[in-house]
């Protein structure tokens, strides 16, 4: 199994140990190392180094970091994935959050900040992690005005903007968010196994109530599309690898 898109560094101290325990039950995990608050690129990189070859580093600048319109942190990002875009599979997560983007303003910075980092993933012929909240469908057309490859993780918007995606090349994040979000499902059992990846989003979107989710609790979110699409644990897991290897790049 592999975890498309979870994020060890918020666990702090306890990374080394939950990277352990993840490492006896899963191939890989893409870690979306994105700047955001004060969890700032350079310190989660230094904290996960040991650990990659089985933690698949991207780089990014989260979108509600954006909405701060902070562009000398913008530029210091940009040059930190520079020095490093040889030792990355992708950069992200980058993309449009208008849940909490309070005004235009903060909106633009965030539209303004997407592109930015769009272009320098094509510059650098690098895919992209795309985080889109109550902006989908924005953020799919700035996607497909700059030509680069994209991963819609942990998607929520309607199957009809995900059967867009797909059909234009990009793969969508279905998260273990499927076990209590009614979009996350409708999608699953929507597009194609080929074009989807399966993923956590930990420590977040935990599928158990009360406990904080982990990378190796993709195994219910295979589960889960198993069951949708009515057929075994195995070919989904079989096909999801093959799909995340081929997106990032991946010898797994």
């Amino acid at each position: 199994m592999i975890d498309a898109h979870a994020h060890f560094e918020f666990y702090k101290k306890d990374a080394p140990r939950i990277i352990e325990e993840c490492r006896r039950e899963l191939k890989a995990v893409v870690d979306s190392i994105t700047e955001y608050r004060k969890a700032h690129l350079w310190k989660s990189w230094e904290l996960l180094k040991p650990y990659f070859g089985f933690v698949i580093p991207t780089l990014g600048y989260h979108p509600n970091e954006a909405r701060r319109g902070n562009w000398e942190k913008v530029k210091k990002v940009e040059d930190f994935i520079r020095e490093h875009s040889k030792e990355i599979a992708a950069i992200g997560e980058i993309g449009l959050d208008y849940h909490y983007a309070e005004n235009e303003a903060q909106r633009e910075n965030q539209r303004a900040i997407f592109k930015h980092f769009l272009e320098l993933a094509l510059e650098l012929d690098l895919p992209v992690v795309i985080h889109a909240r109550e902006a989908e469908r924005e953020a799919f057309e700035l996607v497909q005005k700059t030509g680069v490859g994209a991963y819609f993780h942990s998607y929520t918007g309607s199957v009809e903007l995900a059967k867009e995606i797909v059909e234009n090349g990009h793969v969508i994040g279905i998260s273990t968010g499927i076990v209590f979000i009614p979009e996350v499902r409708a999608v699953a059992e929507a597009i194609e196994l080929e074009s989807m990846l399966v993923e956590t989003d930990a420590p977040y979107m935990s599928p158990v109530k009360g406990q904080r989710n982990t990378p190796c609790n993709v195994r219910i979110a295979i589960e889960e599309v198993a069951k949708f699409k009515g057929i075994e644990f195995e070919e989904v897991e079989r096909v999801t690898e093959k799909s995340t290897a081929k997106f990032f790049g991946l010898r797994i």
